[in-house]
């Protein structure tokens, strides 16, 4: 009996991480493209290879618009409580996102996306806060001032490339030897 019970239960594991992956494969595919400017910081871990940390300037503006607690903690960065939302971006015709409001019931115009966020410690966060990439290739994305998301309808973000100032993809180098 247990042995069915653990049999059912890992098909039904399997299943749903499968549904999982196929929702985002297709995010991928058919997802908006949204560019979000980004100000790269630390590029190293040494535990976990080379990677870039990443924070965007839109989640500046998002900052700003939070309602802040009272105390005597007000000017410190930990002052917005943690919570869940949604704000309204402008594309342009390069579909750079710009701040346009935070989420109310209006509309969206043909050039407006919602995009999901979250607050955590006090930082507004979108999708990832970190970028991977091959060992030894930093140098490939030094130039990063963009990301490149695919973006579903309900304002799912998944990062997808890094992009230089004039939205020129970036790529890591060939190994010498490869």
């Amino acid at each position: 009996m247990r042995n069915n019970i653990a049999v059912i239960a890992g098909i039904i594991i399997l299943l749903l991480v499968n549904w999982s992956i196929a929702g985002k494969e297709k995010q991928l595919k058919e997802g908006r493209v949204v560019f979000l400017k980004l100000a790269p910081v630390d590029p190293r871990s040494l535990m976990q290879g080379d990677y870039m940390r990443l924070r965007f300037a839109l989640a500046n503006e998002v900052y700003r618009q939070l309602p802040k607690t009272e105390g005597k903690n007000k000017w410190r960065r930990n002052n917005v409580k943690a919570r869940d939302g949604k704000v309204i971006v402008t594309l342009d015709e390069k579909n750079i996102a710009s701040f346009n409001r935070l989420e109310d019931d209006k509309d969206l115009a043909s050039n407006e996306v919602r995009l999901r966020y979250r607050v955590r410690n006090g930082r507004v966060k979108f999708a990832t806060n970190a970028f991977f990439f091959e060992e030894g290739q930093a140098r490939a994305y030094q130039k990063a001032r963009y990301g490149k998301f695919r973006v579903d309808k309900n304002g799912e973000l998944l990062l997808t490339s890094m992009y230089d100032e004039t939205l020129k993809k970036l790529v890591a180098t060939k190994k010498k030897g490869k």
